[in-house]
């Protein structure tokens, strides 16, 4: 059942009396919960914001909605993990509620001054008549206790020629000063981002719209994100209202990135090449990178879209991050592997392999519902250009996941038709894409993270990655390997995955005398 705005826009200390046990309860009763995914405690999960390596540790937070599964009163939720694997619970980081974030405290950036974490976000306030007033505010933290929030916001209005819909700064050092990009839409409704500068990260100096190629491409950018990676300018961003194109654009919104030359501190002129979508997989949106204290550049994202059900949100919860992901470039497109600190998680390795013709099998020991699997499939030189090769996961009675590659057109799939409860079927079952012509007739390299209701998938060292909620019987834990139409050599490894270090349950503590409290 859909809440009221009222129900929405509560603060945790209007919850009734027993409301967050019971939520919490709820919430850990569902058999989907993940494992090793960072994932809310009860309510709902979306954006990772604030992500910074500060103090000796890596700083991530996520926007939540504690009160229900629907997008209401928005705070941050704090964790940090010095491995990008094991994670701390700090509990609430930053609360709304004040004159400039009283619906919510919504998406930003962190970023590391004066020996404090400085969280830059979008405060949401709605005023009599529901109309929407964006201001980006300020708060800074010891990386312990929640965020204090500057009393007054550090960009107070929207420049002219844009809506309300501005959002979602992401801030970073440019030289002796700071600058930040900001989500837009202009008023004749198309998307864009637009560029500030500051000396201190108070006062901001509006410099004008992030002028790119594209002067019509969606309706809404969210989540921007500039960064520069070896010799090239990096911008990511979600464009929101992009028609399907063949294998692309295959989701309700979309996230992508665009390769260009490194944007010059005094221009506001980004060229560049053509979009380029960061996942492959259904359910992948609003990432944010940081830079590690060794110069690598790491992603997180929710893995997760707006304005869609999921069969876990009449259970109290909804949603999870995606795995952190080491970015590099290769061949002009940008590569995401799993941040190398994962191996922590494994427990004892497997190892298999087998040739097949027009055949399946499966491995002793080989399957579960949480483990990291990594398979290389060589197909014979007979059937280089011919033959479908796979895995399926997941699988139990009347349940599968397929992960497929036809060799005669190069083209990867991933089909959630019989994956368990159904979501989105409007949008498709299966998501497809041709890998690129550099994969000649090496072999396929698969390397798969699965836990209770995902799968984050790297193919060829993260050339293509997918990324996909799944929702199968606890039964449904079964492994096999195929070969139609061909035969090909199999080998690899399987790992059973540990828990991360986040808590189960109710976080403890986070209510006292009607304060949030860390």
């Amino acid at each position: 059942m859909k809440m009221t705005k009222e129900q929405k826009y509560r603060l945790l200390e209007q919850a009734e009396p027993g409301e967050l046990e019971r939520l919490a309860a709820q919430a850990e009763s569902c058999g989907w919960r993940q494992r090793y995914h960072i994932q809310p405690h009860m309510g709902l999960l979306n954006d990772p914001n604030g992500f910074a390596f500060y103090d000796g540790k890596y700083h991530l937070f996520y926007q939540w909605f504690p009160l229900g599964t629907d997008h209401g009163m928005k705070y941050w939720y704090h964790v940090t993990s010095s491995d990008l694997a094991h994670w701390t619970d700090l509990g609430i980081g930053l609360t709304p509620g004040g004159p400039y974030d009283s619906h919510g405290a919504y998406s930003g950036s962190g970023i590391v001054k004066d020996g404090k974490l400085h969280l830059m976000y979008t405060g949401n306030v709605r005023d009599e008549n529901w109309v929407r007033h964006p201001y980006q505010c300020l708060a800074i933290t010891d990386g312990h206790a929640i965020a204090t929030k500057l009393e007054q916001p550090v960009i107070g209005s929207v420049p002219p020629g844009y809506t309300d819909h501005f959002r979602d700064p992401k801030v970073w050092q440019d030289s002796d000063s700071y600058r930040c990009v900001i989500g837009a839409q202009r008023d004749d409704l198309t998307g864009t981002a637009v560029l500030y500068r500051s000396k201190d990260l108070l006062d901001w100096t509006f410099e004008g719209e992030l002028q790119t190629s594209l002067s019509s491409f969606g309706y809404m950018w969210e989540c921007p994100d500039y960064f520069e990676l070896g010799d090239q300018g990096v911008l990511l961003f979600c464009p929101q209202g992009i028609e399907p194109q063949g294998e692309r654009f295959r989701n309700i919104y979309q996230s992508g990135y665009m390769l260009g030359k490194p944007l010059e501190s005094d221009r506001q002129t980004f060229e560049h090449g053509e979009f380029a979508e960061l996942d492959r997989g259904f359910d992948f949106y609003a990432p944010q990178t940081t830079q590690g204290p060794d110069g690598e550049r790491v992603l997180v994202g929710w893995m997760g879209l707006p304005d869609l059900d999921y069969p876990t949100d009449d259970k109290g919860w909804a949603h999870c991050l995606t795995l952190p992901r080491e970015l590099s470039l290769r061949n002009g497109k940008l590569i995401q592997r799993p941040a190398a600190g994962l191996i922590g998680l494994r427990g004892e390795q497997i190892t298999f392999s087998a040739e097949l013709n027009g055949e399946s099998r499966s491995f002793a020991g080989v399957e579960g519902a949480a483990y990291e699997l990594q398979v290389s499939v060589s197909p014979a030189a007979s059937d280089c250009k011919q033959g479908m090769f796979g895995i399926e996961f997941r699988t139990g009675e009347n349940e599968r996941t397929v992960l497929s590659y036809d060799a005669s057109s190069g083209k990867v799939t991933l089909d959630r038709s019989q994956s368990g409860a159904s979501l989105s079927p409007g949008y498709g079952t299966t998501r497809s894409c041709t890998l690129s012509s550099e994969s000649g007739d090496r072999p396929i390299e698969f390397r798969l993270f699965v836990d209770t209701s995902s799968a984050e998938i790297f193919v060829n060292g993260g050339e293509e990655t997918f990324t996909a909620r799944l929702f199968p019987d606890s039964a449904s834990t079964g492994i096999s390997f195929f070969a139609n139409g061909g035969s090909a050599a199999f080998e690899g490894s399987f790992w059973s995955l540990r828990e991360n270090a986040i808590p189960r349950g109710l976080p403890t503590g986070i209510l006292e005398h009607g304060k949030v409290k860390p």
